[in-house]
């Protein structure tokens, strides 16, 4: 039927409840009623078509379809860098130890790897180092790395602390987490 016909309909079952007695009316292409149904219509598309309508809640999850941070300045700690070299250290004074007279000359010049040692670290962490860029993607596209995984959501409204405070997966759940309003404040201007 349509908006139209509803309104031409409103307007006979109207004017037949309010007669005294039978009347016939005309509904026809071009008649009064119909023209009348017509641009009554028109004023309520044009009302509905220039209306503002605002999202007043909203809860809907997001996907990531890119990820990218370029290369970061990390601090790494000398405990780092260096830690993995005192074992080795340790066993050549050991070893210049058990030859006589060898352990002073050994210790002494492990004395100077140790500081040479500590001094480049301390120049790399300085220096710094850095991690390098991620550039990946949920699909995997040319120059980027597949297999994003993530989510998060976005909301207009009471934060839902969390996506498992709603689902919008079906029907049901869209009705009762998505509300879409016409504010009358915002239409004063068409009435």
């Amino acid at each position: 039927m349509g908006l139209k016909q509803d309104l031409i309909d409103a307007k006979v079952k109207a004017l037949e409840e309010s007669a005294q007695e039978s009347i016939e009316l005309d509904t026809k292409p071009g008649s009064f009623i119909e023209r009348e149904a017509h641009y009554t219509m028109e004023a309520i598309v044009k009302f509905l078509t220039e209306a503002e309508f605002r999202i007043t809640q909203l809860n809907a999850p997001i996907i990531l379809e890119n990820f990218t941070i370029p290369e970061q300045q990390v601090d790494v700690k000398n405990a780092t860098l260096n830690e993995d070299k005192k074992p080795t250290f340790n066993t050549i004074r050991q070893i210049g130890n058990l030859i006589p007279g060898a352990g002073p000359a050994v210790n002494l010049l492990m004395d100077g790897v140790e500081i040479k040692t500590n001094s480049t670290v301390e120049n790399i962490r300085k220096e710094g180092a850095l991690l390098p860029s991620i550039d990946i993607s949920k699909d995997g596209r040319q120059g980027n790395m597949g297999g994003l995984i993530s989510d998060g959501y976005v909301y207009i409204g009471e934060d839902p602390d969390s996506q498992e405070s709603f689902d919008v997966t079906d029907e049901q759940g869209q009705k009762e987490f998505t509300t879409v309003k016409l504010i009358r404040e915002d239409i004063e201007g068409l009435l």
